[in-house]
């Protein structure tokens, strides 16, 4: 964008006038419309934030905002405030000092900002006005009327702009008609951007407001779509417009149609020459050498080669034309997943981070990238993304991301839920014991349930042939030690144990669950710090003992990264290995056709044996078909090792990857012009088989 752009966001939530209702969104209206419209990939707007000021300060600002301005400025001028209308029909914007009673003395007329407006020299400008007509009055105000019609649009359509010049205004709700702040009108509404800012704001940093899908966001384009939003949010709110304008006003860039913007360099003049050669041999050797311009690390120059291939592809003859799309193909984009899946979270809390890597060409790896939702958070990293979402966020959510390469698009799609942290109360009531007074069967598991929050005390209890150790000891459910004391002994003493312990009978047939008491009765403490392995939560340990600490958590164990494969490495030296066989086969018969055509030319005209005979006779022949199948095992395993290349990027190194294409890239080299001349000699072969 050429011309000077700035923009004057004005936000009053807060009255020093009873009569007038306190507002939540237009300091998070402010903030949100701030930061998109000056985003220099977006608005590129010298910002100006006004909040929460007297009346003579905003008249004063407004001004100076209008005044020295030229013809290719380019102003917007957002109001978020109440709306006031005078007894005589007037628009008045409230500033923090505002009295309902003195709104010439106390309020921002809409005369005066029509005034500002008309005097300017900028070339154009656009008023938004976010304002609450109807409800910006408290019912117990008496001295202001709130009803009746606010003719918004008609205070800024008495006077046409000076020639050259224009304006628009956009207004968040006709006449009559509530502007809804944070979905509703209630008191105790959570702060947010109201229906209509937040619409203003969604479609110029998603790019969505781009309906025509032109690269850029006109006035007309984003009036349309948040007139469709809001409507579709509050169908009893209706935004309006007033345009007197030449021309078409693009507000900002459009994220949507985004892409990767690489400035090519041209190809060698020699290559052209080639690619427009009428021999479709020549343009196909042309096409095979921009294939490798391609895979090249500085990406103007491969840039240079796609385009060039491009052209080929789109216009020569269909052999020539099929293998420079097949080259064109190996430029997608290749994310590692097309789907991250988040699963449930607590808000407010350390969300996990997700990463997506690309494979492919280095051109592939060219992308820019965009979330449809502003929950979902993306960084660039050198071989890909990292996403998280925004904590904050709350419900199951759902959203793609736009990824965008010089050659195609694709998209991820993303899902989490976050759900409200537990209060301070139900994770305290999580400490406490839960019992039952019922007595366990007979034949009692080994392992008997215990509640969440509690521990378990095992009994000292016997066989029945067995003295018992610690009559008084049995199994009991004791609170854990986040949880409140137990009430002291008294009269209440067999109620308490009722609600504190749960008394559990062993199996006559069971083992016995204790040892006998040592004489000494710290033998049965532990050393402090000392766990149980088996239950973190649950602890065994006889009566009468102080319950030991519940062991932490254990950490997960982070998932182990795939191990490194050489299979790539090992085809890629394979491939080498069949090129070299093919050439030096080659070269062999080559040497071998020389010496039959030195015999052919000495045995002279007496003897009636052909050219092709002499050939055959010094074994010639097989050593070209040698040639021929071994030049095709190595473009075999060429394809082989970068197919696997493409295929598993994650289980290869930098260094052999690098290393597989650099011996697949010799290997091809060396087949391609063995398998080629193999076959022309071959031919030449079956052509002197007459030639005596």
């Amino acid at each position: 964008m050429t011309d000077t752009r700035h923009a004057l966001i004005i936000a009053n939530e807060r009255y020093d006038d009873r009569a007038l209702k306190q507002l939540k969104a237009p300091g998070h209206d402010a903030d949100a419309l701030a930061e998109v419209l000056g985003d220099p990939q977006i608005g590129d707007f010298d910002v100006d934030v006004v909040s929460n000021q007297p009346s003579y300060v905003l008249r004063r600002r407004i001004e100076h905002f209008f005044s020295d301005r030229r013809r290719d400025d380019t102003l917007v001028v957002h109001f978020s405030c109440h709306g006031i209308k005078s007894e005589s029909g007037e628009l008045y914007f409230a500033a923090s000092d505002t009295e309902p009673l003195l709104l010439e003395a106390t309020a921002v007329p809409a005369q005066f900002v029509r005034r500002c407006m008309s005097r300017s020299r900028a070339g154009r400008t656009v008023l938004f006005l976010d304002c609450c007509y109807g409800g910006a009055f408290s019912r117990s105000s008496s001295g202001v009327r709130s009803t009746g019609d606010v003719n918004v649009l008609d205070s800024f359509a008495t006077e046409k702009p000076a020639g050259g010049r224009g304006w628009a205004v956009i207004t968040a709700s006709s006449s009559m008609e509530y502007a809804v702040e944070g979905g509703d009108l209630t008191e105790d509404t959570a702060p947010r951007p109201s229906v209509f800012t937040g619409a203003v704001v969604q479609g110029l940093d998603t790019g969505e407001a781009d309906l025509d899908a032109d690269g850029e966001i006109s006035l007309d384009d984003l009036y349309d779509y948040v007139y469709d939003r809001v409507r579709g949010q509050n169908p009893h709110q209706t935004p309006g417009k007033t345009v007197e304008m030449q021309g078409e006003l693009h507000l900002a860039h459009s994220r949507r149609r985004r892409r990767v913007e690489i400035a090519p360099e041209p190809i060698p003049a020699s290559w052209r020459t080639a690619l427009h050669s009428k021999n479709h041999f020549t343009r196909l050797g042309a096409v095979a050498e921009l294939r490798y311009r391609l895979q090249s690390e500085t990406l103007p120059v491969a840039e240079g080669a796609r385009q060039a291939l491009l052209d080929v592809a789109h216009n020569d003859m269909r052999q020539v034309a099929d293998t420079a799309s097949a080259h064109l193909r190996e430029i997608r984009l290749q994310p590692s997943t097309g789907r991250l899946d988040f699963g449930r979270l607590l808000q407010d809390a350390p969300v996990p981070h997700k990463t997506v890597t690309l494979g492919g060409l280095p051109l592939a790896r060219a992308f820019v990238a965009q979330p449809t939702e502003p929950w979902l958070r993306l960084t660039e990293t050198d071989d890909g993304l990292d996403v998280t979402v925004d904590p904050a966020a709350e419900g199951r959510l759902s959203a793609d991301i736009l990824l965008k390469g010089v050659a195609d698009e694709t998209v991820i799609h993303v899902e989490a839920e976050l759900a409200a942290a537990p209060d301070d109360a139900e994770a305290s009531g999580q400490g406490h014991a839960r019992v039952t007074a019922a007595p366990a069967p007979a034949q009692a598991p080994a392992h008997s349930a215990v509640a969440p929050g509690e521990r378990r005390v095992p009994s000292t209890a016997h066989a029945p042939h067995e003295a018992p150790a610690h009559p008084a000891a049995e199994t009991r459910v004791i609170p854990s030690p986040d949880a409140p004391p137990s009430p002291p002994a008294g009269p209440d003493a067999a109620h308490a144990r009722a609600a504190d312990e749960t008394r559990l009978a062993p199996s006559p047939d069971a083992p016995p669950q204790t040892r006998p008491r040592p004489a000494d009765d710290t033998a049965h403490t532990r050393p402090p710090g000392s766990t149980d392995r088996h239950n973190a939560e649950t602890q065994v340990a006889p009566a009468g003992i102080p319950p030991r600490p519940p062991e932490a958590p254990r950490r997960p164990e982070r998932a182990r990264a795939p191990a490194p494969s050489r299979r790539a490495v090992v085809v890629g030296g394979g491939a080498l290995v069949a090129a070299l066989a093919g050439v030096g086969t080659f070269v062999a018969a080559a040497l071998s056709g020389v010496r039959a055509v030195r015999d052919f030319d000495d045995a002279g005209t007496g003897d009636s044996r052909s050219l092709g005979s002499f050939v055959e006779g010094t074994g010639a022949v097989p050593l070209l078909v040698a040639s021929v199948l071994t030049a095709v095992v190595a473009l075999v395993l060429s394809s082989v090792a970068r197919h696997d290349l493409r295929a598993r990027p994650e289980r290869y190194t930098q260094g052999s990857t690098a290393l597989t294409k650099a011996l697949t890239s010799l290997a091809r080299w060396l087949a391609v012009p063995a398998l080629v001349l193999a076959v022309l000699a071959f031919i030449a072969w079956l052509a002197t088989r007459s030639l005596t």
